[in-house]
């Protein structure tokens, strides 16, 4: 066979099998069942990139005392856990977190543990970097799950908010069923509080 067809053969060859390789080997989690992104939007444009808003998210700073209870509808959200991930792969599967620097996760349960949740913050280089992790959650992987709640009847809600991406998942625990608008509006709420003191800072 002619070198001419036989180098071009070879290298779709290899590229048919480095596909092959990463659909049947990429790992795989639970996602939400019902899922809603957003694009971020002018009234982050004065943190739109990181270079606007260089100071680094600190565990304090986003998951402080005034986070440990969170409320919405007449429902209370407690905080369990909380995690400073080094690396934001971490916090994801089946999708690159491309231009992410920090990933910060808490989770959450109703009083009465009928709801489980978790909330997170990814901080990345620009509002197109955020564009591109919220499109690729609702796409193609998705956030690790941190909390113990039936991820195939819960809710998830992905925000850009300038070069910062939050989301909000509940679910409910246990085979009951669970209201889970006001558990959800409880963690989305966390987020929009943090970027929105960004902003103010900002201006």
């Amino acid at each position: 066979m002619p070198r001419r067809v036989l180098f071009p053969l070879l290298a779709a060859l290899v590229a048919v099998a480095a596909v092959a390789v990463f659909v049947f080997t990429r790992e795989e989690g639970p996602r939400a069942a019902v899922f809603a992104g957003e694009p971020t939007s002018a009234q982050y444009a004065v943190i739109d990139t990181s270079a606007l808003d260089p100071r680094p998210l600190t565990e304090a700073e986003v998951f402080g005392p005034s986070t440990v209870e969170l409320a919405a509808g007449g429902v209370t959200m407690t905080r369990d856990t909380v995690a400073v991930l080094a690396d934001c792969a971490e916090a994801v599967w089946g999708v690159e977190a491309a231009g992410c620097t920090q990933a910060l996760r808490a989770s959450y349960s109703s009083a009465d543990r009928t709801v489980a949740g978790q909330f997170l913050i990814f901080n990345l280089t620009d509002g197109r970097a955020a564009d591109a992790l919220v499109s690729e959650l609702g796409a193609h992987g998705f956030v690790r799950q941190a909390g113990a709640f039936d991820a195939s009847r819960s809710r998830a809600q992905a925000r850009a908010l300038g070069h910062f991406v939050t989301v909000s998942w509940v679910g409910p625990v246990g085979q009951g069923t669970a209201d889970l608008a006001y558990p959800q509006i409880a963690l989305d709420g966390l987020g929009r509080s943090v970027v929105s003191a960004r902003v103010i800072a900002a201006t």
